[in-house]
């Protein structure tokens, strides 16, 4: 992709799943890469099998102080960011009349409240600076309705309207877009749902596969880059068809 060699690209949730395959790709690319995430011990096994990565930066983005002192120590590092992949998340499986008060509040601490505390802080280091790009983390579950993820739906339909209320306001020196996955196999996914559950799913993609963490990492990727210099304010859906015939309504 045109315009991604030394670009300063920060991955929230770097340190597995979707957030470790964007940091592969964007190392491919000849970016520098710093991953941002909570799991210390997951940090340093990620930074073992990618040398090329900068050193990773722990924090928890559901908490203002530990994104602030976040964004303090990536300053001092690198002088600032270029690109931000904003892919922190979490989901819990669970029937709507059953999520619970404490529930609800973590998913929506990190997956809505979270992606606000790292865009914001990455927007005031890009507008200090000469611009920048950021990519925050939707889902179609912010799209249409889902069995089983109320709290996760309301965060991701958050995060897709923030992201474009973003757009308008930090343009044109901050291009804003959110990326909307289907069903990803990620360890999050496979912890969720039984091998008999994914093929059910298998069935109903018009690609007949699931998603892997590689497909969304090239979106991020095309969007971060040169090549999507006049694209802002949108979200992108990624689901190998899984909306195109609302087959997300089906059970």
């Amino acid at each position: 992709m045109r315009g991604l060699k030394d670009k300063r690209v920060v991955i929230t949730g770097g340190a597995g799943g979707i957030g470790t395959s964007t940091a592969a790709r964007f190392l491919t690319e000849g970016s520098r890469v710093i991953i941002m995430d909570r799991d210390e011990d997951a940090c340093q096994r990620i930074e073992g099998q990618f040398p090329g990565l900068e050193k990773s930066i722990l924090c928890d983005v559901a908490s203002p102080g530990s994104v602030q002192a976040a964004f303090e120590a990536l300053n001092e590092r690198l002088g600032g960011l270029d690109i931000l992949i904003n892919n922190a998340g979490i989901s819990i499986r669970h029937r709507f009349v059953d999520i619970t008060p404490e529930e609800w509040k973590r998913v929506i601490d990190i997956n809505l409240n979270g992606v606000f505390y790292v865009a914001q802080q990455a927007a005031l280091q890009m507008l200090a600076g000469e611009g920048g790009v950021i990519i925050n983390m939707g889902s179609t579950n912010g799209l249409a309705g889902y069995h089983y993820y109320g709290d996760y739906n309301a965060s991701k339909s958050g995060v897709i309207e923030l992201t474009r209320s973003m757009a308008l306001e930090l343009g044109p020196t901050i291009r804003a877009n959110a990326v909307c996955p289907g069903f990803i196999m990620t360890p999050m996914q496979e912890a969720e749902y039984t091998p008999e559950m994914q093929q059910a799913f298998y069935e109903k993609l018009p690609l007949k596969r699931l998603g892997s963490p590689d497909d969304v990492a090239s979106l991020f990727a095309f969007l971060a880059s040169d090549e999507a210099s006049w694209i802002t304010g949108q979200y992108f859906v990624i689901d190998g068809g899984e909306l195109a015939g609302g087959l997300a309504s089906q059970p």
